[in-house]
Protein backbone atom coordinates (compact mmCIF):
# COMPACT_ATOMS: atom_id res chain seq x y z
CA UNK A 1 0.00 0.00 0.00
CA UNK A 2 1.48 3.61 -0.89
CA UNK A 3 0.31 6.00 1.33
CA UNK A 4 0.39 9.75 -0.13
CA UNK A 5 0.38 12.59 2.18
CA UNK A 6 0.30 16.30 1.30
CA UNK A 7 0.95 18.01 4.54
CA UNK A 8 2.85 21.45 5.08
CA UNK A 9 4.33 19.15 8.18
CA UNK A 10 7.58 17.71 6.76
CA UNK A 11 7.09 15.18 9.73
CA UNK A 12 4.22 13.88 8.58
CA UNK A 13 5.48 12.55 5.69
CA UNK A 14 9.30 11.15 7.05
CA UNK A 15 7.46 9.52 10.24
CA UNK A 16 5.90 6.12 11.42
CA UNK A 17 4.52 6.73 15.14
CA UNK A 18 4.53 2.84 17.33
CA UNK A 19 2.89 1.89 20.24
CA UNK A 20 5.07 0.57 22.78
CA UNK A 21 3.66 -2.01 24.93
CA UNK A 22 1.46 -4.75 22.87
CA UNK A 23 3.38 -3.87 19.34
CA UNK A 24 7.40 -3.80 20.69
CA UNK A 25 6.79 -5.04 24.12
CA UNK A 26 4.92 -7.94 24.24
CA UNK A 27 3.33 -6.99 27.79
CA UNK A 28 2.10 -9.93 28.41
CA UNK A 29 0.31 -9.10 32.01
CA UNK A 30 -0.90 -5.38 31.33
CA UNK A 31 0.54 -2.40 33.06
CA UNK A 32 1.39 -5.02 36.22
CA UNK A 33 3.65 -2.80 38.52
CA UNK A 34 4.57 0.02 35.77
CA UNK A 35 7.84 -1.72 34.66
CA UNK A 36 8.46 -2.82 31.48
CA UNK A 37 9.45 -6.78 31.87
CA UNK A 38 8.45 -8.87 28.68
CA UNK A 39 10.71 -9.75 25.97
CA UNK A 40 10.04 -8.12 22.59
CA UNK A 41 7.41 -9.64 20.76
CA UNK A 42 8.27 -11.90 17.47
CA UNK A 43 9.54 -9.69 14.80
CA UNK A 44 9.69 -6.33 15.97
CA UNK A 45 13.46 -5.83 15.79
CA UNK A 46 12.97 -7.09 11.99
CA UNK A 47 9.64 -4.73 11.08
CA UNK A 48 11.43 -1.92 12.89
CA UNK A 49 14.91 -2.13 11.04
CA UNK A 50 12.47 -2.32 7.38
CA UNK A 51 10.79 0.83 8.65
CA UNK A 52 13.76 2.59 10.14
CA UNK A 53 15.21 2.37 6.33
CA UNK A 54 12.61 5.07 4.93
CA UNK A 55 11.35 6.72 8.08
CA UNK A 56 12.03 8.28 10.95
CA UNK A 57 10.28 6.27 13.93
CA UNK A 58 8.77 7.90 17.26
CA UNK A 59 7.35 5.35 19.83
CA UNK A 60 4.63 6.38 21.86
CA UNK A 61 3.56 5.11 25.17
CA UNK A 62 1.26 5.88 28.25
CA UNK A 63 4.19 5.01 30.16
CA UNK A 64 6.28 7.62 29.12
CA UNK A 65 3.39 10.17 30.67
CA UNK A 66 5.42 12.52 32.92
CA UNK A 67 2.31 12.35 35.62
CA UNK A 68 3.19 8.55 36.18
CA UNK A 69 5.01 7.90 38.65
CA UNK A 70 8.90 7.19 38.94
CA UNK A 71 9.75 2.98 38.77
CA UNK A 72 12.87 2.70 40.27
CA UNK A 73 13.66 5.76 40.25
CA UNK A 74 13.12 6.32 36.99
CA UNK A 75 10.62 8.01 34.31
CA UNK A 76 8.31 5.56 31.49
CA UNK A 77 10.85 7.36 28.92
CA UNK A 78 13.62 6.42 30.39
CA UNK A 79 12.64 2.74 31.26
CA UNK A 80 11.55 2.62 27.69
CA UNK A 81 14.85 3.88 26.21
CA UNK A 82 16.47 1.63 28.48
CA UNK A 83 14.34 -1.58 27.57
CA UNK A 84 14.87 -0.58 23.82
CA UNK A 85 18.73 -0.34 24.03
CA UNK A 86 18.78 -3.29 26.11
CA UNK A 87 17.25 -5.27 23.34
CA UNK A 88 18.95 -3.29 20.09
CA UNK A 89 16.02 -1.20 19.16
CA UNK A 90 17.56 1.81 20.44
CA UNK A 91 19.50 2.88 16.84
CA UNK A 92 16.38 3.11 15.46
CA UNK A 93 14.00 5.01 17.19
CA UNK A 94 14.21 8.73 17.31
CA UNK A 95 11.66 9.64 20.14
CA UNK A 96 9.98 8.56 22.97
CA UNK A 97 6.89 10.25 23.88
CA UNK A 98 3.59 10.36 25.24
CA UNK A 99 2.24 12.53 22.21
CA UNK A 100 1.10 10.25 19.33
CA UNK A 101 3.48 12.52 17.00
CA UNK A 102 2.74 13.69 13.88
CA UNK A 103 3.19 10.57 11.13
CA UNK A 104 2.83 8.82 8.05
CA UNK A 105 0.51 6.01 9.82
CA UNK A 106 0.42 4.56 13.12
CA UNK A 107 1.16 1.01 14.51
CA UNK A 108 -0.90 0.27 17.41
CA UNK A 109 -2.68 -2.80 18.97
CA UNK A 110 -6.08 -1.00 19.64
CA UNK A 111 -6.48 0.85 17.09
CA UNK A 112 -9.35 0.82 14.90
CA UNK A 113 -9.32 1.89 11.12
CA UNK A 114 -11.83 4.78 10.51
CA UNK A 115 -13.21 5.08 7.36
CA UNK A 116 -16.70 6.59 8.25
CA UNK A 117 -18.94 6.62 11.25
CA UNK A 118 -21.05 4.13 9.95
CA UNK A 119 -18.51 1.20 9.61
CA UNK A 120 -16.74 2.29 12.70
CA UNK A 121 -19.71 1.83 15.06
CA UNK A 122 -20.27 -1.60 13.51
CA UNK A 123 -16.73 -2.66 14.95
CA UNK A 124 -17.73 -1.09 18.08
CA UNK A 125 -20.65 -2.74 18.16
CA UNK A 126 -18.92 -6.27 17.36
CA UNK A 127 -16.16 -5.47 20.32
CA UNK A 128 -19.56 -4.60 22.77
CA UNK A 129 -18.04 -1.68 23.17
CA UNK A 130 -21.48 0.73 22.36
Amino acid sequence: MQVEINSPFEDETQQIGIDFDGVIHRCSKGYYDGTIYDDPLPGSLDAIKKISQKYTIVVYSAKARPDRPLVNNKTGVELIWEWLEHHGFGSYIKEVTAVKPRAVCYIDDRAIRFTNWEETCKILDNYTVV
